[in-house]
């Protein structure tokens, strides 16, 4: 009991209930509570002037520069916009597999997906999307001169070996079910970058992907080994030519962030502003989403 009275220790018991005095009152002033405790997640953005958005790495949808180290792209560049217009000031991204996007979301790894995902009837069951800030239709990699001549999803299941390289959680492996390719013939890749890697050493015959997608990948390849299918068509699914619709995720739970950022959003795509913001990364006024809203998307 030394260390109480002399030496190393306090040097009075009084002394010590002193102390402890002290930081119980320190306590009491700040309430020993989290001042946000319960506020939802708009409010405590709008508070802190912070929110963190989830992202896969895949350009020109979201990704972060090789250069600048900037988390860039289509959806980010928007949603800074967006989240600025409500007062929300500082964006944190935090990187995700794709297929991961979801569950992270619903954990609250991040308050928002931004990763120009597509808005589709068995995502709404989960989350919660803003309305569509873009569409586009699909492309195929192939190796150089396409020997397989894969010119949409159903040549890949006609042909007897023919191999097909997918995103992990994109909406490409339900095309290519409708499609009847056999799910052994179909890869899985966490980023589209390593499906781009797989028909380039030979390993895979075609990657499908956004026609965005494709077109940024292939720019930055400059590779004689492969080449962007063409033509090409679209799938047909039930009947219509499929066009993917990409928006915001939400957690079904902040309605009140959902519509404030639809709010904003309505007055913003179709703008000079947004047009300009968005055309480095390839989208144009045929990417336009037009009047179709997240409602009608989730009832397919």
């Amino acid at each position: 009991m030394s260390g109480w009275a002399t030496g190393t220790g306090f040097r009075s018991t009084g002394s010590w209930i002193a102390c402890l005095a002290i930081i119980g009152a320190l306590a009491a002033c700040s309430g020993g509570e989290d001042p946000l405790a319960g506020a939802g997640t708009l409010d405590r953005a709008k508070q802190t002037g912070k929110i963190r958005i989830g992202y896969a790495n895949e350009a020109p949808y979201a990704y972060r520069d090789i250069v600048s180290g900037e988390l860039t792209g289509e959806a980010p560049t928007i949603a800074r916009v967006i989240l600025a217009d409500m007062g929300i000031t500082e964006v944190e991204g935090v990187l995700t597999e794709f297929g991961a996007l979801i569950p992270g979301l619903k954990a609250k790894r991040f308050d928002i997906i931004a990763a120009g995902m597509y808005v589709l009837p068995r995502r709404c069951q989960e989350i919660t999307f803003s309305n569509p800030t873009y569409s586009v239709g699909e492309a195929f990699i192939v190796r150089r001169g396409n020997p397989k001549e894969l010119h949409r999803y159903e040549d890949v299941a006609k042909h007897p070996d023919a191999t097909l390289g997918v995103v992990a959680g994109a909406v490409e492996m339900e095309y290519a079910q409708r499609a009847g390719i056999p799910k052994a013939r179909v890869m899985l890749f966490p980023d589209a970058a390593g499906a781009l890697e797989a028909v380039h050493a030979g390993r895979l015959d075609a990657y499908g992907g956004t026609r965005l997608t494709i077109n940024h990948l292939f720019g930055r390849a400059r590779s004689e080994r492969i080449e962007r299918a063409q033509p090409f068509a679209d799938p047909v699914i039930d009947g219509k030519t499929a066009r993917g619709y990409g928006a915001f995720g939400f957690r079904k739970d902040d309605a009140d962030l959902v519509a404030a950022f639809n709010t904003r959003l309505a007055r913003f795509i179709g703008t000079e502003q947004h047009s300009k913001l968005v055309q480095p990364f390839g989208f144009t006024a045929e990417e336009l989403p037009g009047g179709t809203t997240a409602d009608e998307l989730c009832r397919g």
